[in-house]
């Protein structure tokens, strides 16, 4: 299994790339966000890879980030949604959107999606709405973005390893924002959660 591409970026379009990797050029079917964040022609560049082997055909799906990878596998693992599909629902909405939208049983802004349907948005939400740990939830619905920081995911996962359901969680960690500044540890955060 290939983990990753680092190599030369020789061609890029918005679903595809080819990056020249020891003398070998791969062809790697991207998401537009992936491809936003490619550099120019002839620059180093690194993917992530998703292997993905059929009796017919050997496919690489690249990723720019470990979200957008972790969504695809996911999104693969939906019945009756392939490779190229996932790609597609990966283009049509921007991670966090995305895993909102799943989290929160969106099925009519999936549906907005090229290529996806009332129902395959329905089963999209059916079969992934509960895949996503109470951090990721909480991150989804609240808009947080992250960037590294998972001071909040990390209060979230704490408040329901304390018994507290995941919506109650994310209802007093929204409450608790206001008191929350760069320097709150995840068990000020906490504290504050359980004192609102």
């Amino acid at each position: 299994m290939i983990a990753f591409l680092d190599g030369t970026l020789c061609d890029k379009a918005p679903t595809r790339a080819v990056v020249d990797a020891g003398g070998v050029g791969y062809e790697v079917f991207i998401p537009l966000g992936t491809y936003d964040r490619l550099p120019r022609l002839g620059e180093r560049c690194r993917v992530l890879i998703h292997d993905h082997v059929r009796e017919d055909a050997h496919l690489l799906f690249g990723f720019g980030t470990e979200e957008e990878k972790d969504l695809f596998e996911r999104l693969i693992g939906v019945t009756g949604l392939g490779p190229k599909l996932a790609i597609s629902v990966l283009s049509g909405l921007p991670p966090r959107e995305l895993k909102r939208a799943l989290v929160e049983g969106d099925a009519k802004r999936l549906g907005t999606i090229s290529g996806i349907g009332k129902k395959t948005a329905e089963r999209m939400v059916l079969e992934l709405r509960d895949k996503f740990t109470a951090g990721e939830k909480f991150e989804a619905v609240s808009g947080e973005a992250s960037g590294g920081d998972t001071r909040m995911s990390d209060a979230a996962l704490a408040l329901v390893s304390l018994g507290y359901k995941e919506d109650q969680a994310r209802k007093m960690l929204r409450a608790a924002e206001k008191d929350i500044t760069e320097q709150t540890t995840v068990e000020e955060i906490v504290r504050h959660a359980l004192a609102g």
